[in-house]
């Protein structure tokens, strides 16, 4: 998963080509560690689906502007527009349930 950016988010997620999987996440944030390695053994099996990650202390406009209230937050980003939350460290079964048509 690669980092984006207030910088480059636009670009990167709200312009892309196919669906992208974004993870709000801080790094002094321990449910945000858990949840890395299950987003990035999805982003592993597969191509359809784009996976990037957002580090909300270094791009604070970004949480604002998407409301992320509490993190980790994994939205996934549809056509430049918003279309699955989920909040909170999850289990796995959780994010294939909520992205499983875009797997």
């Amino acid at each position: 998963m690669r980092d984006v950016t207030d910088a480059t988010f636009e670009r990167d997620v709200l312009r892309a080509q196919k669906p992208v999987v974004v993870d709000f996440w801080a790094p002094w944030c321990g449910p945000c560690h858990a949840v890395t390695p299950v987003l990035e053994r999805l982003a592993g099996e597969t191509d359809r689906v784009e996976f990037v990650k957002v580090d909300i202390d270094a791009n604070p406009a970004l949480a604002s502007r998407y409301d992320v209230l509490s993190i980790p937050t994994v939205m996934l980003f549809e056509r430049g527009a918003p279309k699955e939350t989920l909040v909170g460290a999850r289990p796995e079964r959780h994010f294939r349930k909520a992205f499983g048509v875009y797997l």
